[in-house]
């Protein structure tokens, strides 16, 4: 069969080639999702060594997630729409060169003024990577569009939890400067990514055509309206909390249970990768039972705990934020291909909005909660955003999406 018959064949929305879920796209995209963002965490594992060597106070660490989250956020969803637009694949090795820049700049950094520019540089590549890769991921899910958006966040969630790991084996060791040992991964993605790029060039955009006129869904006029933007009030609360979490968890044990640096990133290692599994589960279980049953009990179901976390000793502490980190990590997934449900025809404008919308939120709440955590003390950070998840009530309201 030529080229041109395959993609064809891959338009045709009831061909098997367009319902066949390309696991190994997925997990290439994945693999790079956790190289970029065990990349990009290592800024937040760094904070510690940061606060010590440059004297830095709660609020300007703030300010570095704030301007690695904004830059990040400002620039995905405009990278998502031009892909709507005119699909451009080869982006995603290109933009590992910011990330590989960022990290290069902060094993150098010596003055505030360094360190923002290195997190500035981090949230370019990771707004370069993430619309077009999910697109990407999205190309190849075929008929399973949760497995796949799972498949691809566990990689980045992988990512974030190695990076505290990583920093507690390596830079904690070895300083600031062996960040730059890191910064070659982002040659090794990008040589990944180039091999991605070739394939959807040649068999995505067919799939991705053929996925849009199967996703065709019967909605009263204003309810996708609706919908994403209760799913965006949704992201704000997750991401936020999660910001609590990243930011601020190992002051928090450092602080209330007088815990080493090391025992602290362990201990957020731990979070970490309760977030991975949790997004491994979040994806299929909304593919068999619906997005909205997996969003009432990520963001909802996750309420007693976070109400208990400020109040717990050290031995329950890790066990809680488990549970919190597998609870919340399973909304993403179910949150983004429910928004993309909405949209059909806009899966890269979709998906640069939501991920861009949730770092841009993650980065506000560093930076207020930094602000917070001097004024009143970080365990005073739990307390208030222990509340946040109350905002999944609104999920009573999301349209039920119905296939025609």
């Amino acid at each position: 069969m030529t080229d041109t018959a395959v993609r064809s064949s891959a338009a045709d929305p009831s061909s098997p080639q367009a319902q066949t879920t390309v696991f190994g796209v997925i997990l290439a995209i994945s693999g790079c999702h956790l190289l970029n963002d065990m990349m990009q965490s290592l800024l937040p594992a760094i904070y510690p060594n940061l606060k010590t060597d440059l004297n830095l106070s709660f609020g300007e660490i703030g300010l570095v997630t704030l301007a690695y989250q904004i830059t990040a956020s400002i620039l995905q969803p405009l990278v998502g729409l031009y892909a709507d637009r005119r699909s451009n694949p080869w982006v995603l090795p290109g933009g590992t060169l910011f990330s590989l820049a960022g990290l290069a700049v902060l094993s150098v950094a010596h003055v505030y003024g360094l360190v923002l520019l290195g997190a500035c540089l981090l949230g370019v590549g990771s707004s370069v990577f993430h619309p077009e890769s999910s697109r990407v991921a999205r190309m190849a899910a075929g008929g399973r569009p949760g497995l796949a958006q799972s498949l691809f966040q566990v990689g980045g969630n992988a990512g974030q939890a190695l990076g505290p790991l990583a920093a507690a084996l390596v830079v904690v060791r070895w300083g600031q400067s062996s960040l730059a040992f890191f910064a070659l991964l982002a040659l090794l993605a990008g040589a990944v990514l180039w091999n991605v790029a070739v394939w959807a060039r040649h068999h995505g955009a067919a799939r991705l055509a053929a996925g849009g006129r199967k996703i065709a869904i019967d909605l009263p006029k204003g309810a996708a309206g609706k919908g994403i933007a209760i799913l965006l009030v949704l992201i704000f609360s997750k991401y936020v909390y999660m910001a609590s979490l990243t930011s601020y968890f190992t002051f928090y044990l450092i602080e209330r249970f007088q815990v080493s640096v090391e025992n602290a990133q362990m201990h957020l290692f731990a979070f970490l990768a309760a977030v991975a599994v949790g997004t491994i589960a979040g994806g299929p279980v909304g593919d068999r039972f619906g997005r909205k049953a997996v969003i009432w009990i990520s963001i909802l179901g996750v309420l007693p705990f976070t109400l208990a976390l400020p109040y717990a000793n050290l031995f329950w502490t890790g066990p809680l934020v488990v549970i919190i980190g597998l609870l919340l990590a399973s909304a993403f997934p179910a949150i983004v291909v429910l928004a993309q449900e909405l949209a059909p025809g806009r899966i890269g404008m979709i998906s640069g909005l939501f991920f861009g919308f949730s770092f841009g939120m993650g980065g506000l709440g560093a930076a207020v909660l930094g602000e917070l955590a001097d004024w009143k003390g970080v365990e005073t950070v739990y307390k208030l955003c222990a509340v946040l998840p109350a905002l999944g009530l609104l999920a009573a309201f999301l349209p039920n999406t119905r296939r025609r």
